[in-house]
């Protein structure tokens, strides 16, 4: 290969231009329809709720749903006791061979879980999906602010393993970005929104030290109290008990987290991927903090730097995914909140190099990592969502450096009119 062409081929991948609009949205016309045949034969091929390989429909979801059965027996405390949640698990399903499916989140989420049992197990998790779908869809529409963003937005991989599995992603990146477009003008409605997300804090590990380097006191003073006012509620319903077994569970979801339970190809973050490349336990704990406090140190410089707005809770958002330890593939829907943010300023001043490559990345990431851990032992998410924050960094900086240039520009024009 001489030089030239190979200048042009790095070139070609810099700047993407054969990725035009057109052929982006045929490109996830294409996966979301394969990704939703993938899941109506899956409900298809089912029987009694099992599918072929031997799940439930919603694997996660019967972990909320027996979570609920055991709280309204009036033994709220017993959700966190293994055997007694376990047998109910395997109770629902009329004692197939099932692995556990635990439950590590606080009371807090115990709240929002207690109503499930009103409808049986099938329509509760349609109707789990189907509303938070909805709440997150909206979020997403909202924050890119153009109609043709709603094909990538629900064609997005992470959106397809997160109604697999039941889970509560779809609730959590709509918390995540509405507390994001609200950041700006509306603070006491950011705090409530990050303040919900106490039922899974290790999701808003960065968000209080953004507020505090940004000096957005308000919020973070709405966000501590509604965490609070949560917490204190799910204590008046569930009493002291259950808390108490919920702190005394802590132990065994590090144990889960350390003792690769889950396994760490299905794992997400930094530390997992020094454990699946062979790393000891202090070497994964080492380079997992190193990561994070740098990321934290970019983040506060971002905070104190930039006016509080979509940019900064673009950055909050990616910086948590590299922050937390525990993280799995539906967990990557909160990547969606930095990527549609960067397709939204790119529409209005063009892409920057690299940028369409390294979106494509993230976008295929939660459809690509568990497989190349798995069969290749290669870690893929901890760098894409490395590049991702770099890029969210560098465009909230010249995003700023615009505005700069462009307010005296208007003020000057005012004068002159005058």
């Amino acid at each position: 290969m001489t030089p030239r062409s190979l200048s042009d081929s790095v070139s070609a991948i810099r700047d993407a231009q054969w990725m035009t609009p057109a052929r982006a949205r045929a490109y996830c016309r294409i996966l979301l329809a394969i990704t939703t045949l993938g899941i109506i034969a899956r409900i298809a091929l089912s029987r009694g709720g099992i599918d072929l390989y031997g799940k439930p429909i919603g694997s996660d979801f019967i972990s909320f749903w027996t979570a609920s059965q055991i709280a309204l027996s009036g033994a709220p405390a017993d959700v966190y006791d293994v055997s007694t949640h376990w047998a109910a698990q395997r109770a629902l399903f009329d004692g197939a061979p099932l692995n556990y499916t635990a439950f590590f989140y606080p009371p807090v989420f115990l709240l929002i879980c207690l109503p499930l049992t009103v409808l049986p197990y099938a329509w509760s998790l349609a109707c789990w999906l189907g509303a938070t779908g909805c709440f997150y869809w909206r979020a997403m529409r909202d924050l890119a602010g153009r109609p043709t963003m709603a094909l990538p937005i629900l064609a997005f991989p992470a959106v397809y393993w997160n109604a697999m599995y039941g889970q509560n992603g779809f609730l959590t990146a709509a918390l995540f970005g509405n507390a994001v477009l609200a950041l700006e003008t509306r603070p006491i409605a950011a705090g409530i929104c990050f303040g919900c997300l106490a039922y899974k804090p290790h999701l808003a590990v960065m968000v209080p030290l953004g507020l505090m380097a940004g000096r957005q006191w308000k919020t973070l003073l709405v966000t501590a109290t509604t965490a609070v006012a949560l917490c204190a509620v799910s204590y008046m319903v569930f009493g002291a008990a259950t808390w108490q077994a919920f702190l005394s569970e802590t132990s065994l979801a590090k144990l889960t987290l350390e003792q690769n339970l889950v396994g760490n190809e299905k794992m997400q973050s930094i530390f997992a991927a020094v454990r699946l490349l062979g790393g000891s336990m202090s070497a994964a704990y080492a380079l997992h903090t190193t990561v994070a406090l740098i990321v934290a140190s970019a983040l506060i410089y971002l905070c104190r730097s930039l006016p509080i707005g979509h940019g900064v809770g673009a950055a909050m958002a990616t910086a948590t995914l590299l922050a937390s330890p525990f993280l799995l593939g539906y967990d990557l829907l909160l990547l969606a909140i930095p990527m549609v943010w960067i397709v939204r300023e790119a529409a209005r001043t063009g892409y920057l190099p690299w940028e369409k490559p390294m979106l494509a990345m993230a976008f295929l990431l939660p459809l690509l990592s568990t497989t190349f851990a798995d069969r290749l032992h290669v870690p893929l998410a901890p760098p894409v969502i490395m590049l991702l924050f770099v890029a969210v960094f560098r465009r909230a900086i010249r995003a700023n450096r615009v505005s700069s240039v462009q307010q005296p520009a208007a003020w000057l024009t005012r004068t002159e009119a005058a």
